[in-house]
């Protein structure tokens, strides 16, 4: 090989805001001219940066089409450095739109690389908006060295562009990525990269986005990958980074580097990641869209006390505030552990007993129920009253509800219906139950303090609906339960296959079903953020109005489903 033996290459790991065109534009001039500083001969953005990913039906407005356009245009006109900028839009030809890569410099848009592989699975629906790019691109040269440009998915493919650039002269490949986060994906994702720097033969940039989008996490982790497969510098997780990184060309098998960044070891325990997944996914969701603080409502349970936390986490103590909703089921150890906790934090707490609303409304309902036996409806009321009460305070001071569901619950339904669903966002909705108890576990040891009490850690979990209540009384221990759900929800595992790996046959019939009839109340809730390969939303679209799965249900049978225990 002739020409330089590195290249400079400025990682520019932003967090973006999906529309927010005029702010993403000045997060990427600003990075531009850090990098500019710092001598870099390209600047690397993610993918669809301009727009924030994922843009979703705004593509489907010419309005949005056409302001991107201008934004991208004028951001162009300020590139008048040394430095190539390689910026992630949607593209316009021919009345087809394309998720491309720009590539910028002296005031000049030198092409344009559009995605070849456009995913259509799981959270993707790429295909819904885009066109696919061809396979006959061009390659570019920048600082003497000849480059490729491709985006995202096109990295994945075996045998795909990144070897196609590579025996065409490509020198380096730069890959631009909106790549969500799941429990384990870094490690996936680098032993992906390295497979396909050996199998190309060059060194690859993969430049990945962070922060929290509606559902979605995308966690960073930008990576640089010699030729030999070796991970030469690693960008932090769940954080905004600028980092320049002078790429080796050259390497051989003998001449590999130690990663500039953390080890994927000290960043890759899964409790870890998913709460900074978490967090970051809390925060964003709160404050790009106008709120600066929540409210929980403070039960004295594991769900409502590591939501809490989070929050804390994410927001500070200044911005949480718990409120505990005492009835005549309430255990004085409830209180005082919902206490503890709010103390602990930091945080502002108060109590509003609901016993007065909770024997107004049983009044108001005396003369309709008169004749019938107290059930569930009873019990329920009080979940919507606190619901009532939450949205209240949200109302008048402005902080977002945050609900306690966990993936467990939210799986088979046990929750009320415009009660404890009722908020904006659903924190651990995709965090099963035996999760959140490791979660807290491990969050309690990062410091001396048990900041979630141990009592909340030990006690027999319940709703505290009615007297003596406790979770196993409805559902199956959480360790079988669990299992269960990964198996039908995130494995997609028939009934018959469950039953085949040895679950019993009537308890997998019963959570099945519960799963398939609880659809129509997922569908109520809040969103939640992903941090599984198959989170109830946009990975998971099973009609409501379903016979499938329990064929022997009919109409009535499935009607009086929806008051059951769990609604």
């Amino acid at each position: 090989m002739t020409g330089p033996s590195t290249l400079r290459v400025a990682m520019c790991q932003l967090n973006l805001r999906v529309g927010d065109l005029a702010g993403n534009m000045a997060a990427l001039s600003q990075a531009y001219d850090q990098a500019e500083a710092a001598g870099a001969d390209i600047a690397l953005f993610p993918e669809l940066a301009a727009c924030g990913y994922p843009p979703e039906d705004l593509l489907l407005k010419p309005g949005f089409v056409d302001d991107l356009q201008d934004a991208v245009a004028q951001f162009a006109r300020g590139i008048t450095g040394h430095c190539t900028a390689i910026v992630g839009w949607v593209e316009v030809h021919n009345g087809e739109l394309f998720n491309s890569a720009a590539v910028i410099r002296d005031s000049k848009m030198l092409g344009s690389y559009r995605k070849q592989a456009l995913p259509n699975y799981g959270v993707f629906d790429e295909k819904r908006y885009f066109s696919a790019g061809s396979a006959d691109q061009e390659l570019y040269e920048i600082a003497g060295v000849t480059v490729s440009v491709t985006v995202c998915e096109d990295v994945w493919v075996d045998d795909g562009p990144i070897l196609a650039a590579a025996q065409r002269g490509a020198a380096l490949a730069l890959n631009i990525n909106a790549s969500p986060f799941h429990i384990g994906k870094q490690q996936v994702r680098e032993e992906m990269l390295s497979r396909r720097a050996v199998e190309a033969g060059i060194p690859i940039a993969y430049l990945n986005l962070v922060g929290g989008q509606d559902e979605l996490v995308f966690d960073g982790g930008s990576v640089v990958v010699a030729a030999t497969g070796l991970v030469t510098s690693r960008l932090p997780r769940f954080e905004s980074a600028c980092t320049v990184v002078d790429v080796d060309l050259l390497a051989s098998g003998q001449e590999g580097t130690n990663p500039t960044g953390p080890a994927l070891e000290d960043i890759e325990t899964s409790l870890a990641e998913v709460w900074k997944a978490l967090v970051l996914g809390l925060h964003d969701y709160v404050t790009k869209n106008g709120f600066s603080e929540v409210v929980i409502g403070l039960s004295g349970g594991v769900d409502s006390s590591i939501v809490a936390a989070l929050a804390t986490d994410a927001l500070g103590a200044e911005s949480v505030h718990g409120v505990l909703m005492p009835s005549r089921y309430s255990s004085d150890h409830s209180l005082s552990d919902a206490e503890s906790l709010a103390k602990n934090l930091g945080i502002d707490y108060r109590t509003i007993p609901i016993e007065a609303a909770h024997l107004a409304l049983l009044e108001l309902l005396e003369p309709s129920f008169q004749g019938r036996v107290a059930d569930l409806t009873e019990e329920n009321l009080q979940s919507r009253i606190r619901g009532v009460l939450l949205m209240a305070l949200s109302n008048k001071f402005g902080w977002m509800v945050l609900t306690t569901g966990n993936k467990s619950e939210t799986a088979v339904g046990y929750s009320t219906l415009y009660g404890d669903t009722a908020g904006g966002l659903a924190v651990i909705k995709d965090v099963p139950k035996l999760m959140v108890y490791d979660l807290c576990a491990w969050r309690n040891d990062q410091q001396d303090l048990d900041l979630i009490p141990a009592s909340v850690l030990t006690k027999a979990p319940s709703a505290e609906l009615r007297p003596d209540q406790r979770d196993d009384q409805s559902l199956p221990p959480y360790e079988v339960l669990d299992l269960i759900i990964q198996g039908y929800v995130d494995e997609d595992l028939t009934t018959e296959e469950l039953v085949e790996i040895g679950h019993d046959a009537e308890l997998v019939s019963k959570i099945v079903g519960l799963i398939d009839r609880a659809e129509y109340k997922r569908r109520q809730s809040p969103p939640g953020i992903r941090i599984s390969e198959k989170a109830f939303g946009r990975d998971r679209r099973i009609p409501i109005t379903n016979a499938y799965a329990v064929s022997s249900r009919s109409s009535n049978s499935a009607a009086r489903a929806m008051d059951s225990e769990i609604s």
